[in-house]
């Protein structure tokens, strides 16, 4: 295999340190046609070093997932979008499960300043952004936080869980099939949302559409496992079928872009 130009490993460099890159942004700083950054990005990826996704590629791959920082980073807009609007349709006085993630740290985020809630986490992030607040009380599962992203797994987080009967699940995926499964990266922190959506009477996934593009190893369940799937927008139509098939609601903030073209190869 023929080595990377000099243009392909700073494209490498930024994207591993941004999580993310974009076509236009890359044409516009390399002063190239989208094209040939596209090109570029296709033999990266087909070197198994970034991963394409719309109008760009991530640094990472279907085994090991990008780092929590890195994570931030993508889609901002979109899971600030999803966390106020999954958050909406949680009402005061109710008891929830909010569980790893940075798009499910959104949703925790939009419930400050809401009253009468019990927000029951394994995420030490959600659990900060939460514990200040007056009319919030938040319960922590017990067990080692990872370094990592502030995640809380394991038999004792799955037993955790397991006592409560909550009103709402709020949950993330780091991927999702056509198929509808919902998939993620580690298997105990897969054991752990396995527990909250099986204690919750209302299940809500939160995700943007890049996760339509991603791939993970381990699976979590199934979308019809879903009651409303907030999303910025689902292009798949085939994963609409399944959604309405299996009779999941799903909200999408930014519905319009589900009509915009894939990016061209």
């Amino acid at each position: 295999m023929e080595m990377m130009t000099a243009r392909q490993t700073e494209i490498l460099a930024i994207a591993r340190n941004l999580g993310r890159v974009v076509v236009e942004d890359l044409a516009s700083r390399f002063n190239v046609t989208p094209q040939t950054i596209r090109k570029d990005l296709n033999e990266l990826c087909d070197r198994r070093l970034l991963q394409r996704v719309h109008g760009g590629a991530v640094a990472g791959s279907g085994i090991e997932n990008l780092g929590y920082e890195a994570r931030r980073l993508i889609a901002q807009e979109e899971k600030r979008s999803i966390g106020q609007r999954a958050a909406q349709l949680v009402p005061d006085n109710s008891s929830l499960f909010i569980n790893i993630g940075t798009t499910t740290e959104e949703v925790a985020r939009a419930l400050q300043g809401r009253s009468g809630l019990v927000v029951i986490t394994n995420n030490i992030n959600v659990a900060n952004l939460l514990r200040p607040e007056p009319h919030i009380e938040v319960i922590v599962a017990g067990g080692v936080v990872r370094r990592s992203d502030g995640g809380i797994v394991g038999e004792a987080a799955i037993d955790f869980f397991n006592q409560f009967m909550v009103d709402f699940a709020v949950v993330g995926a780091s991927a999702i099939d056509e198929t509808g499964a919902l998939l993620d990266f580690d298997y105990r922190e897969v054991r752990v949302s396995q527990a909250i959506m099986a204690n919750a009477r209302h299940v809500i996934l939160v995700a943007d559409r890049s996760k339509l593009e991603r791939t993970a190893p381990v699976r979590i369940g199934h979308i019809s496992q879903i009651h409303t799937f907030v999303t910025d927008a689902l292009p798949s139509e085939r994963l609409g079928r399944i959604c309405r098939e299996s009779g999941v609601r799903v909200e999408e903030v930014f519905p319009e872009r589900a009509a915009e073209p894939a990016d061209q190869e």
